[in-house]
């Protein structure tokens, strides 16, 4: 068996709902049960990929994504993608115009599938925050998140995340040299508790519509509101492959890992709201040993 880390860098607003509800916002996204953090859940990123692969119903496709619904007796896939959890979530900083923010739960989440990620060496209690000693994001030692201010410290362990980040996680085209750049001076560890409350509370509300094509007025009743995660998230999937099951093609598992890399456009669209231009994100595999 074969793991990869997949990683989902959100270029546009993206919503991966859990249909109506009745609590504050008609249409909220999905969360984790026990930390309220978003998520995206597995069959949804496993289906965005098979969805937008290259070599549609190749027989090494069907090996990797399995048969349609119509033969699912078949052969089961090699593939198994977990649930995209959260890494860094953006925040409005008074300096900077955003932070990235993540906390040791998070980071400590991510090195279970990436031992070499570095780790942090010391606790951070709530109100407090590491970051980076080129930090672009501080005022007079504090750091400033939409209205809450946090005593900052520029710490070693802040700029070996970030860096880890960068090169391991973070798309590697030159479109991308600003927001590697801006990683290296914005990123900002807070407690597990502090970093939950952005996490509940500053995601995107949208108010949508729905109107009448004859009388161009708003349909009776159209009216919601709708929860997305922002712009510039980034997002965890653990990919786990096995040798084929499809019995007429032999690959191993190494096979079908490089034949899912190279038959994935570094960009797809993910969640809901297709149509409207919610879910562009860019792909990044790194291998559970990247230093």
């Amino acid at each position: 068996m074969k793991e990869l880390g997949l990683f989902i860098y959100t270029e546009t607003s993206l919503h991966a709902g859990t249909g109506s509800t009745v609590s504050a916002v008609d249409l909220p996204i999905q969360r984790e049960r026990t930390t309220r953090h978003p998520l995206v859940q597995g069959s949804g990123v496993k289906g965005a990929l098979r969805m937008q692969a290259g070599g549609q119903g190749t027989r090494e496709f069907l090996a990797t994504f399995g048969p349609d619904t119509n033969n699912g007796e078949a052969h089961a896939s090699a593939l198994s993608v977990g649930d995209a959890r959260i890494v860094l979530f953006p925040v409005q900083s008074l300096a900077g115009v955003f932070a990235y923010i993540t906390c040791p739960m998070v980071l400590a989440r991510v090195r279970r599938n990436m031992p070499n990620m570095p780790a942090l060496s010391q606790p951070l209690s709530v109100g407090n925050a590491f970051i980076t000693k080129s930090s672009a994001v501080t005022t007079s030692n504090q750091v400033i998140l939409e209205e809450f201010s946090f005593s900052a410290k520029a710490h070693d362990d802040a700029d070996k995340i970030a860096g880890w980040l960068i090169k391991n996680a973070l798309p590697q085209g030159a479109e991308y040299e600003f927001w590697r750049k801006k990683l290296a001076d914005s990123l900002v560890i807070l407690s597990d508790d502090d970093f939950t409350e952005f996490t509940v509370n500053s995601t995107e509300i949208v108010t949508r519509i729905k109107i009448d094509s004859a009388k161009k007025t708003v349909e009776t009743g159209a009216l919601w509101t709708q929860e997305l995660l922002p712009a510039d998230t980034l997002l965890m999937s653990v990919v786990s492959i096995v040798d084929s099951r499809k019995p007429d093609v032999t690959l191993s598992a190494q096979r079908v890992a490089e034949w899912l890399q190279n038959n994935l456009t570094p960009r797809i669209q993910l969640g809901g709201d297709e149509t409207t231009g919610n879910g562009f994100v860019s792909l990044r595999f790194a291998d559970s040993e990247a230093k």
